[in-house]
């Protein structure tokens, strides 16, 4: 899908792309068996705002009954919800189904479009990633309501919590503004306190920049200084680190299943590939046993905060 409808204040997608639109879904399900047939084994499904997915094409489609359950309950839209349509829950059990052994991810949602039936249907395919992108851009009311994102920090937290119900080993990565309009230093203290808090394994960290025809250009001042903002980001990237090397040091000693992208740029008898959860894994491949596109387990042997080092233990499957 292309577009987004949410108008948050500091963003220029609503003037560049438009208005939320989709694809029919059955045209991106026969994409993905095509791919599946050419042999590809990972597809990230791509959207400015995907999990608002909503394919209106067919009338049969146009009169299906929306539900309380397409967003999650107290987060807020300037749109008035939305009825009909096959939504992205939909999508992701059709593709999940029409190619079994292809990994899906999917970038990048919104948080409010996260029901609890997407979670639970993510629980029960092995090929929907366990990893999920969930933008929070601040930890502070103020600063969020600022920005116009629809929820506060409590709402959030009350969703990460939910989401981790239902999928406790989950792994969350999401985005962060430093220095937006406004933000006080204890509103990026809330920042930090908030990484800490859902301990993310990757995080997208950006200074503030203003951006022409937007909301916060018409409305708000870009009113913290450079310096301030270069130091929040880099408070943001040492706090994210910081909590992405406990999680990978907590998977010392477990098996996961790596997908294998290629051969090591340090070492070419080393491959490469991730995990379900997302994170680099690198092991000893000096045997050859695997290639790019094929799925082995590992024992994880060592951890740094993006990389994980590994031993193969042979072939598998999803």
């Amino acid at each position: 899908m292309r577009g987004c409808d949410n108008m948050c204040t500091y963003c220029v997608v609503p003037f560049t792309r438009g208005r939320e639109r989709s694809r029919p879904i059955e045209s991106i399900v026969e994409e993905v068996r095509r791919l599946r047939d050419e042999g590809y084994k990972q597809i990230t499904l791509l959207g400015q705002n995907v999990n608002s997915y909503r394919d209106m094409s067919s009338v049969e489609f146009s009169l299906n009954p929306s539900t309380s359950q397409d967003r999650v309950p107290g987060f807020k839209t300037v749109y008035k919800p939305k009825t009909g349509g096959l939504t992205f829950t939909s999508l992701l059990d059709k593709v999940s189904r029409a190619a079994p052994e292809v990994r899906f991810r999917f970038t990048s949602p919104h948080p409010k479009d996260f029901p609890m039936q997407l979670i639970e249907l993510i629980a029960s395919r092995p090929n929907l990633c366990n990893q999920l992108h969930l933008p929070a851009q601040s930890g502070d009311d103020e600063t969020l309501e600022r920005m116009g994102r629809g929820y506060t920090r409590d709402l959030y937290l009350r969703l990460v919590d939910d989401i981790r119900k239902v999928l406790p080993d989950v792994f969350l990565t999401s985005d962060f503004i430093a220095g937006f309009c406004g933000e006080t230093e204890q509103a990026h203290q809330n920042t930090l306190s908030l990484m800490r808090a859902v301990r993310y394994s990757f995080c997208f960290v950006f200074p503030y920049s203003m951006r022409g025809k937007t909301r916060a250009h018409h409305r708000l001042t870009d009113d913290v200084p450079e310096e301030v903002k270069n130091r929040r980001h880099q408070d943001l990237i040492s706090v994210f680190r910081e909590e992405a090397l406990r999680i990978n040091e907590s998977l010392i000693g477990t098996k996961q299943i790596v997908l294998v992208e290629g051969k090591s740029r340090r070492d070419q008898l080393f491959s490469y590939g991730r995990i379900d959860g997302g994170v680099k894994a690198v092991f000893d491949n000096s045997d050859h046993l695997l290639g790019p596109g094929q799925y082995g387990k590992v024992i994880i042997t060592g951890a740094s905060s993006q990389t994980l080092q590994a031993k193969l233990i042979g072939e598998t499957d999803i």
